[in-house]
């Protein structure tokens, strides 16, 4: 997907919603258990009464590699569900060596057809570099995470600069905004402000908001631009509104009142 097409579908959907699709088996209704696939079956239903309220889906890899060659089917179904005009991203945090990570972007580009991968930055350009060969595919790369370990190494200072930033100078110059975003959690909108000066035109992905305590007005606040430059991730909040058979309406619910705050934020920014 082009950076034109999803800041399209933002406009047309007054909304800059991703929902991330973090299934497990013994959080899903249990009737669902009874079913041929399990987890395929509840994110059809999810997707079936959500896609008109979000422009992105994210599967947690973790939740279907944990289930072995099931879970493996169960997410390329997943995968192929999910209408060609939302955005898809693949939350594997890969991250590795260059021949490794060129296997990755062909596992995940080519092989699975996400549009996007998560990729941690730590082993430097060589090891994201493999993502870019592929046209209209973006990497997500891991700047200031949401996790209360984040701090570890994300905020150690050097010649006056946390880490996290001299992550986003260097890294910026690898990529473009076209097909490069950036990890920034809800609960670091505090330093939404200084991350936009020094990446003003890359979208960001923001988990955090909701169950983690991520504020939504506070990261438009500080993180919007003039394209919206935003895809807000909430999974838990929706996906596990409700365990009964009425899950999927629920979830629509929750994600409704998220996306109509969201058309709040993009009309105050002038973007509607």
């Amino acid at each position: 997907m082009t950076r034109g097409e999803l800041i399209a579908q933002i406009k047309a959907k007054k909304s800059f919603l991703c929902i991330g699709l973090d299934t497990a088996l013994d959080k899903i209704p249990k009737y669902l258990l009874d079913t041929e696939d399990p987890i395929f079956e509840f994110n059809k239903q999810i997707i079936d009464l959500t896609k008109d309220l979000c422009v992105a889906y994210k599967p947690n890899l973790a939740f279907y590699e944990s289930l072995g060659i099931k879970g493996w089917q169960s997410l390329q179904k997943t995968l192929d569900y999910i209408p060609k005009d939302i955005f898809t991203i693949a939350d594997a945090k890969r991250g590795d060596v260059g021949n490794t990570s060129s296997m990755y972007a062909k596992a995940f580009f080519e092989n699975m057809n996400f549009d996007s991968v998560t990729v941690a930055p730590y082993m430097g350009k060589d090891s994201v570099q493999p993502f870019f060969v592929y046209n209209n595919k973006w990497v997500i790369l891991l700047a200031l995470t949401s996790n209360a370990g984040g701090k570890d190494f994300q905020l150690i200072e050097s010649d006056g600069k946390p880490l996290y930033q001299q992550v986003l100078e260097t890294s910026s110059e690898w990529g473009t905004d076209s097909n490069m975003m950036y990890v920034v959690g809800a609960t670091r909108a505090n330093r939404l402000g200084e991350i936009r000066k020094t990446i003003p035109n890359h979208f960001l992905l923001v988990p955090g908001v909701g169950a983690q305590g991520g504020s939504l007005e506070e990261v438009a606040k500080y993180g919007m631009n003039k394209d919206c430059g935003l895809l807000v991730n909430s999974s838990r909040d929706i996906i596990y509104a409700s365990s009964e058979k009425d899950f999927a309406e629920v979830a629509r619910e929750k994600a409704k009142e998220i996306q109509l705050q969201m058309e709040k934020e993009l009309v105050k920014s002038n973007i509607l």
